[in-house]
């Protein structure tokens, strides 16, 4: 099951543009930067809300990971999230999305910050590194951002659950909100140990979501790092847990929540 869990999206196709094919909204652009503590290109999808070009408003931005699997069918390996979809249909809680698309084979490497046994991985630290040191300026110099933690969140689902976990935890003056779907907690018994040993600001947001489906540990993991979040004085305003019954690990959970997760952390 973990296998499976891990390499849910080792399969996805990477396109250099949209066609006339994809199922991506028009709001949705690429573009590639270099990498350089992943020593890698990475291509970046971007989602500006249908205003954007007719006004001067600055957005919260949400950076996602696995952006295969965000806007576009044909990109996707089992199916989209439908992030465009549904962001095009709001009007008043508007955001820019940053999809950060994942290193294929590299994928357990960028998205762990500690390593495992027998898969590896334990990159994490780099490829945050590249979010908030390359990507994040990037960002924030060419669209009206609005730059600070409190309207910058990140979200991501397995692997990217945990990876977004490590990121608000370590670096809440750049991550204010958190999107923490189906989280591979398992991955390292040292993400435990990084929230014992951490002050978490009254100012950091967690949205946990994970099905019932998803394995024997997947809900007794979350948890347990919520309990131990209350142990650390993270009040109920601060965090949402859910569990959802007949759910399991794939994009289907994902996207069916997205919005109840996205409107949350807005707010």
């Amino acid at each position: 099951m973990r296998l499976k869990l891990i390499c849910a999206f080792f399969f996805a196709v990477t396109i250099s543009a949209l066609s006339a094919q994809s199922t991506a909204s028009e709001q949705v652009t690429m573009f590639i930067i270099a990498a350089p503590q992943l020593d890698t290109i990475k291509q970046i999808w971007v989602y500006l809300p249908k205003d954007y070009q007719n006004s001067e408003k600055r957005y919260p931005v949400v950076y996602m990971h696995d952006a295969q699997n965000l806007f576009d069918d044909k990109s996707s390996y089992v199916g989209e999230w439908h992030v465009d979809e549904y962001l095009d249909k709001q009007d008043d809680k508007e955001s820019i999305i940053i999809g950060i698309e994942h290193g294929n084979e590299k994928r357990i490497d960028e998205l762990t910050p500690y390593t495992h046994e027998t898969y590896g991985g334990g990159k994490g630290d780099a490829y945050i590194s590249f979010i908030k040191n390359t990507l994040k300026p990037h960002i924030d110099n060419t669209y009206r951002t609005k730059p600070d933690a409190s309207n910058t969140t990140i979200f991501g689902a397995s692997l990217g659950g945990l990876i977004s976990f490590y990121a608000i935890v370590k670096y809440p003056d750049v991550f204010g909100k958190a999107g923490v779907f189906s989280a591979s907690f398992w991955f390292s018994e040292k993400i435990y140990d990084l929230v014992k040993s951490t002050a978490i600001p009254e100012s950091s947001k967690f949205f946990f979501l994970i099905g019932e489906k998803e394995g024997d540990s997947m809900v007794p993991d979350q948890d347990r790092m919520v309990k131990l979040l209350k142990s650390k004085g993270v009040k109920p305003k601060q965090m949402e847990s859910h569990i959802i019954k007949d759910g399991e690990h794939n994009e289907k959970l994902w996207s069916t929540n997205f919005g109840k997760a996205y409107l949350w952390l807005y707010n």
